[in-house]
């Protein structure tokens, strides 16, 4: 059996890691890289460290409208559809790759796969949503990570095919916090002083990300984000999005901030440590509200929805508005210690589950 998987993004490179090393046991996978994400810290580290098969095409789309993008999408890979004609296209989460690569083969009758499936925000507004809820009406196969995605599908008369097998990104979480065991401590310890240029020994930290476009696009509101974190009680370990680097280069021009440690984007076994060892973690991410719930971390969310409605619940990730105080308040109310639940995401082997469910 031949299977296109199709990635683009940074989320669906660590997917892929855990996904592809299971898959390639039963079946003949050929990777495509649209380049949606063609930074090399966004791209090029993950396939390193992360040992994923190099791509056996890579698109080069990069930058662009969501229109342009996906219209450069769809013309490739229906390309390389119908030159290698495979039995299965599988798709990851809710990016413009995600779309572009499940319209491409639902087109010319290739049934797709898509990873990740039944998540839900209920905001129409965001891009992922549309490209989630696209996607799902157009897969033959759904794999979804928990009970709620499943009940999402149903009320939209999706059933057939459907299958909670745990999330891929748990899988990815676990196996590679054991990697970082067979790394030595002061590796990173050295890491994190050069990161702060700090001297002595820093024991707490909260980790920030941001990249949503309504933050990055709004300089109000990422300036709103950036005197929260600046009035912190722990500095802020902040890799910055591509998308915003100008910005935060100007911003840091005028020497404003001191509690904020603006880094390139870290590579994930960084991100990883990082995170498992933080006080607690600020994003406005999808991926990294799940990572951090899986790694027993207290979140705030800085949006006002969320597709991961589980991690809601005992107040371990809090939903905020985006102005400074709202931010400092939320951050201040995480402070719960009701215990995670441990299978809310699955116990690592959704990979394997999926597997024998298709083969």
């Amino acid at each position: 059996m031949k299977i296109i998987t199709v990635v683009g993004a940074r989320p669906q490179f660590i997917k892929a890691a855990a996904v592809s090393r299971v898959i390639r046991k039963y079946a003949v996978e050929i990777l495509v890289h649209t380049g949606q994400h063609y930074d090399s810290n966004m791209s090029e580290i993950f396939f390193e460290e992360l040992d994923i098969p190099k791509p056996d095409y890579y698109l080069g789309v990069g930058s662009g409208s969501h229109a342009k993008q996906t219209a450069d999408m769809l013309v490739k890979l229906e390309e390389i559809y119908l030159k290698e004609k495979p039995d299965f296209v599988l798709v990851y989460g809710d990016t413009n790759s995600t779309l572009s690569a499940a319209l491409a083969a639902s087109k010319i009758l290739i049934p797709v796969i898509h990873v990740e499936a039944g998540l839900r925000s209920f905001n129409r507004a965001m891009p992922e949503e549309q490209n989630r809820i696209l996607t799902d009406h157009i897969s033959e196969y759904l794999f979804c990570p928990t009970p709620a995605a499943v009940a999402h599908l149903k009320k939209e008369n999706i059933t057939s095919n459907v299958y909670c097998i745990g999330d891929v990104m748990c899988d990815a979480v676990l196996f590679y916090l054991c990697k970082i065991k067979d790394i030595p401590e002061k590796f990173f310890v050295d890491r994190l002083q050069f990161l702060f240029q700090w001297s002595g020994k820093l024991e707490n930290w909260y980790m920030a990300t941001v990249h949503r476009a309504e933050n990055t696009e709004n300089e109000l509101a990422l300036s709103e984000i950036l005197e929260a974190f600046e009035k912190l009680e722990n500095p802020v370990l902040f890799p910055v999005h591509p998308r915003i680097r100008k910005f935060i280069e100007w911003l840091t021009d005028r020497n404003q901030y001191k509690n904020i440690c603006f880094v390139e984007p870290l590579g994930y076994l960084e991100m990883l440590y990082f995170t498992n060892n933080a006080t607690k973690v600020v994003t406005d991410s999808g991926g990294l509200q799940k990572e951090a719930y899986i790694m027993h971390k207290n979140v705030v969310t800085l949006r006002n929805q969320t597709e991961w409605v589980e991690t809601l619940e005992d107040g371990h990730n809090i939903l905020c508005a985006i102005d400074s105080e709202s931010i400092l308040e939320a951050v201040r109310r995480t402070d719960t210690e009701e215990k995670f639940n441990d299978l809310l995401f699955g116990n690592g082997d959704a990979a394997e589950k999926m597997c024998k469910i298709m083969f």
